[in-house]
């Protein structure tokens, strides 16, 4: 057994949405950080569809940015296609989405990976954790070489025991072409963890020029581009680099970026202009997606080869996504619907592999030939990679904290699908928070906490370890009870001050997100003060069918994204301050904190099944004990008697 002679301050397992940001955030905030992949080329890689954002997704993507993270803004540089998805309705369900060149996307996260100080990547593969008196210290891996550090965080994806189907056959991997973390979850059990079992799928990637896309309708890009990132002129300037640490000394061989990612000039983006170095500024203009249809046909030859399937011939146990089904279950379970609208999608600039949207599945290699050339435009479709479901373990996410460590191994964190979640934004959102809280605990801090009315991130979080799920976790605007305050166009302003006195936001992005907001407030002010006759132009605006560019008197030099906050803060300032008002009225709830070592069984009045469900979870806030499944209003109210009380008698007995 080999001991690396270096101790870390955080190890992270898993170099995938949640691993990447979890290194870096860590390591950003200055402590020596070690992450462990199996597979130093597929850092980041994006085993589904390429692409970011999306209804609820991009919220997440931009709050992510907001707080220091990397996924806006690699998202921006290695984008082919954006759009700003329900712009008909209200703001507060507004989502930006791009569509990704895939080994760009991976590229320049490993880079970004590769070149920040305090980051150590390293391709070898955990077998187990090193643990002791309930706290873990460490991994070992297969290479028999054990590393130490003082906090470990598990972002392991699907690859915990994968198991991959594609009809009867049967493949150990957490990914196509790639093997299966098969010890782990015993070292998790050891520790103490529940796991269950879950299901995820893929569709099959076509070859393009196999498709007669005359056949099919075209969706272009947005212009001007709905950016994810703050900090634009990060994009635009070579010389803000990701790191926030101290810039090497001049002794220090600094390595170059590489030429998709390198600029010489700063300029602020004017419309139809791409980030230089960019994806889109190297092809020119956005690439299109394209809308097709299933057929009658197609449903045909699932419903004569249900019994191939192993969703439906019990091979599968794991539990699949309710929100992303496969097209055996569209056809199953919606029976009525002649057809099922799928999206054409490519892969990247440099390749012809097409992503089949919508077209889930884990049917044998020779029916999904059949069924793909159903589909419309899809004729003569050649499949370049077949579908597939894979299986893996998870951890049921009541056992962690808010922080997301785990209750029954002190100094360890689990981030990503381990908890139970699917897609990349919510990992990477777990990633960061987890990596933010490790980073914390070695230096001797309290953990950061996101309220559900600051962010969806917190709303993610809560949710996940208050809750709980038994199938994977996808984020709804739905799932935010305060989503007209958590809009994606003021996640900055939501954020950004948790994110500098965290450590984690630059000081040029503080100045300017402060700018920024002093614009904001002088205009309101302007708008508020200024009057045509009797009316303001704050009253004016307020008007459902004028807009800013509408005014007698505007400021035509205030950056559009000012012009936006002002439009949303005057129009829906009634709702907003309902909300508001929401938010103060349950924040004495979540303030009220309830003792670690608080015993529920001195409490006679509970229901028997609130007191099962506070002993597991042990929320930390009567607002968490409120949200408990199986927790009635009743509950809390006794249990805030108890409280009292039971404070009440340690004041006592300490006098």
């Amino acid at each position: 057994m080999f001991v690396y002679p270096k101790s870390y301050d955080v190890i992270v397992l898993g170099a995938g949405h949640a691993g990447v940001e979890a290194a870096l955030a860590s390591a950003r905030l200055g402590c020596q950080t070690l992450l462990l992949t199996i597979n130093a080329d597929t850092v980041a890689q994006m085993s589904c569809n390429p692409a970011i954002g999306g209804l609820a997704k991009g919220h997440l993507t931009r709050e992510i940015d907001a707080m220091g993270g990397e996924m806006g803004k690699t998202t921006d540089l290695t984008g082919i296609q954006f759009r700003m998805l329900n712009t008909k309705k209200g703001p507060a369900v507004w989502a930006p989405r791009a569509q990704c060149d895939k080994k760009a996307y991976q590229f320049r996260m490993k880079w970004v990976c590769e070149r920040e100080p305090n980051l150590e990547l390293r391709q070898d593969q955990a077998a187990r954790l090193l643990h002791r008196d309930g706290q873990v210290f460490g991994v070992e891996t297969t290479l028999g070489v054990q590393y130490h550090g003082k906090t470990v965080i598990v972002t392991t994806g699907t690859f915990l025991k994968g198991l991959m189907h594609i009809g009867l056959k049967q493949l150990p991997g957490g990914r196509a072409g790639e093997g299966a973390a098969m010890g782990l979850s015993g070292s998790l059990m050891e520790i103490g963890l529940e796991l269950g079992r879950l299901k995820t799928g893929t569709p099959p990637r076509l070859l393009r020029r196999s498709i007669d896309f005359t056949k099919t309708e075209i969706q272009p890009g947005d212009e001007p581009v709905p950016y994810f990132t703050h900090w634009l002129e990060d994009l635009f300037h070579v010389e803000h680099s990701a790191s926030l640490s101290p810039p090497r000394s001049n002794t220090q061989t600094q390595p170059p970026a590489p030429e998709l990612f390198h600029v010489e000039h700063f300029f602020r983006p004017a419309p139809g202009r791409y980030p230089p170095g960019s994806v889109l500024d190297r092809i020119g203009h956005q690439l299109p997606c394209f809308i097709t249809f299933t057929t009658p046909e197609t449903a045909k030859i699932i419903r004569a080869n249900l019994d191939k399937s192993p969703l439906y011939s019990g091979i599968i146990q794991g539990t699949g996504p309710r929100y992303c089904p496969s097209i055996e279950d569209k056809t199953v379970k919606f029976p009525e619907k002649e057809r099922q609208q799928l999206f054409l999608e490519p892969e990247g600039f440099n390749t012809d592999e097409i992503y089949v949207n919508g077209f889930s599945t884990s049917l044998p290699f020779e029916v999904q030939i059949q069924m793909v050339r159903t589909i419309i435009g899809c004729e003569q479709a050649e499949i370049l990679r077949p579908a597939y479901a894979v299986e893996y373990d998870f951890v049921f996410p009541t056992q962690l904290y808010p922080s997301l460590e785990t209750k029954v191994c002190r100094n360890l964190y689990l981030a990503g699908q381990i908890n139970g979640t699917s897609g990349y934004e919510e990992a990477a959102a777990q990633g960061l928070m987890a990596g933010i809280n490790a980073a914390r605990r070695v230096q001797g801090l309290e953990p950061i906490v996101l309220r559900r009315d600051q962010a969806y991130i917190g709303v993610l979080i809560d949710d996940l370890v208050t809750k709980g799920t038994v199938e994977p976790y996808r984020m709804f605007t739905s799932r935010a009870e305060y989503r007209l305050l958590l809009r994606q166009d003021n996640a900055d302003l939501r954020l950004c001050r948790i994110a500098r006195e965290i450590g984690l936001l630059p000081q040029r992005h503080f100045a300017r997100f402060e700018a920024k907001e002093a614009a904001i407030r002088s205009e309101l002010h302007r708008l508020e003060s200024t009057r045509i006759g009797t009316t303001s132009l704050a009253q004016i605006l307020k008007q459902p069918e004028v807009s800013y560019a509408d005014l007698p008197s505007r400021n035509d030099s205030l950056p559009p994204e000012v012009v936006q906050q002002v439009e949303i803060t005057l129009k829906y300032a009634g709702y907003i301050a309902r909300q508001e008002a929401e938010v103060e009225k349950c924040r004495s709830f979540e303030q009220k904190q309830i003792p670690h070592d608080f015993d529920y069984r001195t409490v006679p009045s509970l229901r028997a099944e609130a007191r099962q469900k506070l002993i597991q979870i042990r929320p930390q806030t009567l607002g968490q004990a409120s949200r408990i499944s199986g927790v009635s209003p009743a509950d809390i109210s006794i249990l805030m008697v108890w409280l009292k009380r039971s404070a009440a008698e340690k004041e006592t007995s300490a006098v």
